[in-house]
């Protein structure tokens, strides 16, 4: 009798590989490096096994298919994609943001209202801490109001980002004092869960978007970028690219604010280093 070869368990290929990579810079940016081959083994093995597919050959014919690519790709790239982001990472940015930003731009604007992008948002973190410092901020200068958009590629941390659920490990670096204005704790005593107040998760829109798109289809302007630990995982080709566009949305006079492991240097950007990977955009 012959048995059934199991080919759930065949590894990828070197060949299908260097296709899934290649198509994964063209679309997302993200570069791939050969050492990366194990790595997208893993995380492919979930999809491959949802999808009801045997093996990793097949998978490919599918992502390449003209007729399924399109809906994959967004699988595809949620599946490479790394998501680490805590509240108040690098907690120096946005003391500068509390402290001489948001002043700067007050006293440059009349400021009446600020618009702040956390690109490259992950599960939301990053945009409820400055939804909760800007909110602060907002307390002591009448007729201050803020919005914020925070957009990732990955469509599944934006769906954890939109619930604004945590657990109460994960907020452990806002204070208890903030935490008892804008967190909500469940009514169940045994649940390990909190919620942002709905008055926070109202002001942050929720976007995916590709930075290799050609349109990023901002309505208008923001004041402020966050965009930190984001392009270390593009070539500096594609970095380049990205931060020229990101760069040419930002307003006048606005801040960019970038992760410390990032170098923007040499990249040709209208940015004048203010503070510790914080940048201003000059006229």
């Amino acid at each position: 009798m012959r048995l059934q070869t199991d080919t759930s368990q065949e590894n990828l290929t070197t060949a299908d590989f260097d296709r899934l990579r290649a198509l994964i810079h063209t679309t997302a940016g993200i570069s791939l490096s050969a050492e990366k081959k194990t790595m997208l083994e893993i995380r492919l093995r979930r999809r491959l096994r949802s999808l009801s597919f045997d093996s990793f050959s097949e998978y490919c014919r599918y992502v390449f298919s003209a007729a399924t690519r399109d809906q994959e790709l967004i699988h595809l790239i949620d599946a490479v994609t790394t998501n680490k982001t805590d509240f108040f990472r690098e907690p120096d940015h946005f003391d500068y943001l509390a402290t001489k930003a948001l002043p700067a731009l007050t006293a440059q604007n009349g400021a009446s209202k600020v618009l702040a992008w956390s690109a490259g948002c992950s599960t939301g973190e990053e945009p409820y801490t400055l939804a909760i410092v800007l909110s602060e901020y907002a307390q002591t200068r009448p007729g201050f109001h803020f919005t914020l958009l925070a957009t990732d590629i990955d469509t599944t941390v934006l769906d954890k980002a939109r619930l604004g659920i945590f657990k109460k490990e994960t907020v452990r670096p806002v204070s208890p004092a903030l935490q008892k204005k804008y967190l909500m704790r469940s009514r169940d005593p045994g649940s390990d869960r909190v919620r942002i107040v709905p008055e926070l998760r109202a002001k942050i829109e929720f976007r995916r978007l590709n930075f290799m798109e050609g349109d990023y289809g901002l309505a208008e302007p923001p004041q402020i970028i966050f965009c930190r630990n984001v392009i270390i995982y593009f070539d500096r080709q594609t970095q380049g690219r990205i931060l020229q566009k990101l760069v040419r949305h930002l307003a006048p006079g606005g801040y960019f604010f970038a992760g410390h492991s990032e170098s923007l240097q040499n990249m040709g950007l209208p940015l004048a280093a203010v503070g510790p990977a914080v940048y201003r955009k000059v006229a």
